[in-house]
């Protein structure tokens, strides 16, 4: 099957993290992705982020890669790049160049401070845009806030907002819209996926606190346990009916759910009971129940779980263990993903460059 966004073409200029998960989400549902890379650029063997890609390896450098691109793009319905404010300008490969090339193309940003404001020039990574937006003050234990790797800000504030911009103009195109350029910051995604805790602040609900809240780790029934095998488990019985359960089967008395001033021994009596069994063990007991309990699987663990294991949750793709495409379609089911390939003699006589040039192409170094 091709998915649900077969038949819409895109052109990657190849990066590192957030704009290639773009990238990826775009392809794995179905639309052809072109990625430009860079000779001598970086790419790890086997990356998932470089998946179900075609690619043509360009010096930017030369007049005609700048050239080469632009007719990539004028076939493209969108194009989506990760660099720093004014770099694709400085190619000319700017939107004001590419639109006026093609007047109906989606032209996605993806930066981490935005394209304008204060710091828009300044490096930075996951960890700061999410600094500053006040998200990462709510992840961690009370003593620090704690970095979640870099979901947050590279792939949930940025890659995959990008994605979601993206098909978002590119229907507003196909509904007779003129194409656009959409700015992608890393700190306006990572705020937004905030908008439940602002929610929960906004009324009084949430501590302006690390790791105190109901749902950061301070409540006892929404946190981690380690257990006698030195694994771990998490237990997230929010509702009063799931705590309950979840008392019931640890064998206590379901008291005070939210008194907050017994968090602190009752966090200490749940650590006391679940360090007395193995983590299979627990699982045994609680996992498939009500009382919303979970092994934390290590990274080699996750993909022989059974219920990950049934829903083809994870693949081997050229011996490297990925996640599967995500979400499921019931009528334009995703096809297999596969290894990028270098495809650029095709993607240029797509274009309508004769074999001569190409030849030529490649004894100038423009193709790698």
């Amino acid at each position: 099957m091709p998915g649900p966004l077969a038949g819409l073409r895109i052109l990657e200029m190849a990066g590192l993290g957030p704009a290639p998960f773009c990238g990826m989400m775009l392809a794995d549902h179905g639309a052809e992705v072109i990625r430009v890379e860079r000779e001598g650029g970086w790419r790890l063997p086997g990356d998932p982020l470089a998946r179900s890609r075609r690619t043509v390896t360009v010096d930017l450098k030369q007049a005609e890669g700048i050239a080469l691109v632009r007719d990539l793009a004028k076939s493209c319905g969108g194009l989506i790049e990760g660099y720093r404010p004014g770099v694709m300008e400085r190619l000319g490969l700017g939107p004001d160049v590419l639109l006026g090339d093609n007047e109906r193309l989606v032209y996605g940003r993806m930066t981490g401070w935005g394209q304008d404001g204060p710091l828009a020039a300044a490096a930075g990574h996951d960890i700061n845009y999410i600094a500053l937006s006040g998200t990462l003050h709510t992840i961690g234990r009370e003593d620090r806030p704690s970095p979640p790797v870099n979901y947050v800000g590279d792939f949930g504030g940025g890659g995959m907002m990008l994605a979601f911009a993206m098909v978002s103009a590119l229907i507003a195109v196909k509904s007779g819209g003129a194409g656009q350029v959409i700015d992608c910051a890393m700190t306006d995604g990572s705020a937004l996926l905030a908008s439940l805790t602002w929610g929960l602040y906004g009324r009084g609900l949430w501590e302006d606190r690390t790791g105190v809240n109901r749902i950061d780790g301070g409540a006892p029934y929404y946190d981690t346990y380690q257990t006698a095998d030195g694994k771990w488990v998490a237990v997230g019985a929010i509702e009063p009916q799931f705590y309950a359960l979840l008392c019931e089967k640890l064998g206590i008395a379901a008291d005070g759910q939210d008194d907050q001033a017994a968090w602190a021994d009752r966090k200490q009596m749940l650590a006391t009971l679940f360090a007395a069994r193995t983590r299979d063990e627990w699982s045994a007991l609680l996992e498939g129940s009500d009382a919303c309990f979970a092994p934390v699987l290590s990274l080699a663990e996750a993909p022989e779980h059974p219920h990950n294991r049934a829903r083809g949750t994870f693949i081997d793709l050229d011996g490297v263990t990925q996640p599967a495409p995500a979400p499921r379609y019931s009528g334009t089911a995703t096809a297999p993903p596969q290894a990028p390939r270098a495809d650029a003699d095709a993607l240029l006589a797509e274009l309508g460059y004769a074999p001569e040039r190409i030849a030529a192409l490649r004894a100038s170094r423009v193709l790698a």
